[in-house]
């Protein structure tokens, strides 16, 4: 059913909006792995519905229960099942779209798919499902401290917001100067500029989208396996597999086509006895595969579908009809956009770090 992620370093997850709760199963984590709720309990706390003013105001402490897979702190190398339960849930504010399918979401292709849908707030479509990937990328980081990497960072931040367009230095922003503010973004002189953005837009009933961009320093060279399981490919998947995600790019991205080979190609040189590249339009990866240099990304996330003016629509009737959106959602998704980002980016990377290690050892040029 398209639930599970990941090749050796794997994850189900499963859950409605507003049912009784949401959670991951994770298989393929090595054993004696230092990990408890409160590792996974950060992460979801910078996911959570209703932490700021520009959120969603549903009150959700989204509080991680580990079910299975641990032993006094560490890890069993046996499947790992975290559970978080819904509390807030309000399916009665959702009772017109079971009637109605709302424009641009996935009501309608659901139903014309499987021939039932969840209606309460999207159900499994809702971004609530986030919560599995979150936990479980938690528990992938703390692999990758471990095992593979214990300098890697993963850095998203908000880019843009509408045609807000931050300033984001990809070589010196840091965590500490992303989660400073409620937008999370790396840039102090756009963050009111685009709070007041965001409740303008809120007041009229109305969303915007933007654009995360996110910068993975110390990524170890060799990640990546040739044609079909690109580094950059998977990324694209990891990160177009989010809701709301319409567009993905690495390095220089679209705006490469406008260059020619001589001014776009990085050139190689030896720097401190390591193959170094003195410019990064191709964003750390080449051939699929990664050269060491900083990995740099963005992921564009439309508009919330779900706004509180009138849209026409239709019915499940199959009559032209009007609906007005209801429940809480937000305006904006890209502070919460942040986390999940970074758990697609730790989920991905983990499983080709295990992949390459069971591929060539630890062998590295």
């Amino acid at each position: 059913m398209g639930s599970t992620f990941g090749n050796l370093f794997r994850l189900s997850t499963w859950g409605e909006s507003h049912g009784g709760g949401v959670g991951v199963v994770v298989d393929g984590c090595p054993p004696q792995i230092s990990l408890s709720e409160e590792d996974i309990q950060i992460d979801l706390d910078r996911r959570r519905p209703g932490q700021s003013e520009i959120t969603t105001p549903r009150k959700e402490a989204d509080r991680a229960e580990i079910l299975s897979g641990t032993f006094e702190g560490l890890t069993l190398g046996t499947p790992i099942a975290v559970l978080v339960r819904n509390k807030d849930a309000r399916p009665e504010a959702y009772s017109e779209m079971s009637e109605k399918f709302r424009p641009s979401h996935a009501d309608y292709t659901y139903q014309a798919k499987y021939g039932i849908r969840n209606w309460q707030g999207g159900g499994r479509s809702s971004a609530r499902e986030t919560i599995g990937r979150v936990a479980a990328a938690a528990i992938a980081k703390k692999v990758i401290q471990k095992c593979f990497a214990p300098d890697l960072e993963i850095l998203p931040f908000v880019e843009s917001i509408g045609a807000l367009q931050a300033e984001v230095d990809t070589d010196t922003v840091t965590r500490e100067m992303i989660e400073s503010n409620i937008v999370r973004t790396g840039d102090p002189n756009s963050v009111e500029k685009m709070i007041d953005y965001i409740k303008e837009i809120r007041g009229d009933g109305n969303s915007v989208g933007g654009v995360v961009g996110c910068v993975i320093r110390n990524v170890p060279v060799g990640l990546g396996m040739p044609v079909f399981d690109r580094l950059e490919a998977d990324l694209a998947k990891g990160m177009l597999s989010l809701p709301a995600t319409k567009g993905f790019e690495v390095g220089s991205g679209f705006e490469g086509t406008k260059m020619t080979g001589r001014d776009h190609n990085d050139p190689f040189r030896m720097v401190d006895g390591k193959v170094r590249t003195t410019s990064n339009r191709s964003g750390g990866v080449q051939g699929g595969i990664s050269n060491g240099e900083n990995i740099v990304f963005r992921v564009a996330f439309k508009p919330t579908a779900t706004i509180m003016t009138e849209q026409e629509t239709v019915s499940t009737n199959l009559e032209n009809t009007e609906l007005t959106g209801r429940g809480r959602h937000d305006a904006c998704v890209l502070p919460r956009a942040v986390p999940m980002v970074e758990a697609m980016a730790a989920l991905t990377l983990v499983d080709h770090m295990m992949r390459q290690r069971a591929l060539c050892g630890d062998s590295q040029r």
